[in-house]
């Protein structure tokens, strides 16, 4: 996946970075909150019709946030519970990045199209890491699919610094590739149940 690609080449200056909060005292958890709070304030920068200066604020809070669980590494903290709360605030994050944008584009009424893709968009994130999460449930290991996290934040970025020309097409691209992604992965369940006969 791509995502694990550039999670591996930006590790050079995320250490650095996970050093100086460690020597902060602040903790991995308090970090992720932290990243969970300015992700909220970002979303509701995104409903006040800042859409290039949100998709600019997506990046820095996202640096963050790969910060947390590397930190946790290089602390020997990780805990189950740490990865539950990184892994269910991402969720809330992404809701409030919709929310702020559909509260944006309702007050154009002319963009109802742009509204029903951002509703789409946001079911299929949340179907995407649903689906893992029911997987890991009953034992089937999954990472596999099309559109992961980073890269629809990637998109969702590109469609709001690009706003005047690429926001309907970003928000198509997210409202398509997610659920598809999150029925691709259902497949894989299915594959993986019925080779290992279960």
């Amino acid at each position: 996946m791509f995502g694990e690609k550039v999670r591996e080449q930006s590790q050079f200056f995320l250490r650095p970075l996970a050093r100086f909060f460690q020597s902060t005292g602040i903790t991995p958890n308090a970090l992720t909150m932290l990243g969970f709070v300015l992700m909220v304030g970002v979303g509701g920068i995104i409903a006040q019709g800042y859409l290039l200066l949100g998709g600019i604020l997506i990046i820095a809070v996202v640096i963050l946030d790969a910060v947390d669980g590397l930190m946790a590494r290089m602390m020997k903290r990780t805990t189950k519970f740490g990865a539950f709360l990184d892994s269910t605030l991402d969720r809330f994050s992404e809701a409030a990045l919709f929310l702020g944008l559909f509260i944006h584009l309702a007050r154009e009424p002319e963009r109802k199209l742009e509204q029903i893709l951002t509703f789409a968009a946001l079911a299929g994130s949340l179907l995407v890491s649903y689906v893992r999460a029911r997987a890991e449930g009953i034992n089937v290991p999954l990472k596999d699919g099309l559109l992961t996290r980073f890269e629809r934040i990637f998109i969702l970025c590109t469609g709001l610094i690009l706003h005047q020309y690429l926001l309907t097409t970003a928000l198509f691209l997210l409202a398509v590739l997610s659920n598809f992604t999150a029925i691709q992965r259902m497949y894989l369940v299915w594959r993986y149940i019925q080779d290992k006969g279960e």
